[in-house]
């Protein structure tokens, strides 16, 4: 039986890299959106190209009604659900702490880590042996501002990035006896359009220099990372991260 991969906001950078490299995998993949429908098409005709069976579904990852009917859905278009990769995040205008609202941190916190955790509860019903599931893989996407702090420009997109990895830590210790392995990816200085939502859509190229690589990186290669931690060439890794951050 082939994987089924579900991939959280799936139309862009990271998450469509990680949807065309898992086509050529050979699993089935389901491309979640929240509200652009022409790049969910695009990257869903893609993915048919390659030959893969694929679906893309509209739901919010944050909000609980929606994440439920995402993985019901998924698993009638497709079957049962093997990896989940929860890569839908947001990022605002970059700001010192001062300057930010009670409603903006709410929102971060809500996209950033609420909903990666319901995403991966109902991948656990799923998966969990102690459910009647088969095992599977959860890798969420990070950041290295988890660890960096981001001071000057997000410090709540890096706190949020931050709660995530305790959860990833936290939840794969809760499951590892149960077939369920749980890891993380902490991209560094990625070149997408994400850094359009924080104002400054040419940070990355302000900022390489910075690298000790001497670059930043592309989401293919975050993706690559992805992939290695969803399979079976994983299997002893679990509460763990891999850095794509090019030794920033």
């Amino acid at each position: 039986m082939r994987p089924v991969m579900i991939i959280t906001g799936a139309t862009r950078g990271i998450g469509a890299a990680t949807a065309r490299l898992a086509a050529r995998a050979g699993y089935a993949v389901c491309l979640n959106y929240h509200r652009d429908e022409g790049a969910a098409a695009q990257v869903l005709a893609e993915l048919q190209d390659l030959g893969a069976e694929a679906v893309a579904l509209r739901a919010d990852a944050s909000v609980e009604s929606e994440v439920i009917r995402l993985f019901e859905e998924a698993e009638r278009a497709l079957g049962p659900v093997t990896v989940l990769v929860n890569n839908a995040g947001t990022v605002d205008l970059q700001s010192r702490l001062e300057a930010m609202s009670e409603a903006r941190l709410l929102r971060m916190m809500k996209i950033n880590v609420v909903g990666p955790m319901l995403c991966a509860r109902e991948a656990v019903r799923r998966m969990s042996r102690r459910h009647g599931g088969q095992g599977g893989s959860i890798v969420n996407v990070s950041s290295r501002a988890a660890l960096l702090g981001s001071p000057n420009e997000y410090v709540d997109y890096a706190a949020s990035k931050g709660a995530l990895d305790t959860f990833t830590v936290g939840l794969a210790l809760e499951v590892a006896s149960e077939g369920v392995r749980v890891n993380g990816v902490r991209p560094g200085l990625i070149h997408t359009g994400f850094h359009a939502l924080s104002g400054d859509a040419e940070r990355v190229d302000k900022r390489e220099a910075g690298v000790p690589m001497g670059r930043g990186g592309q989401a293919e290669e975050v993706a690559e990372a992805i992939l290695w931690l969803a399979s079976a060439k994983a299997s002893y890794a679990t509460g763990t991260f891999i850095d794509v951050s090019g030794g920033r």
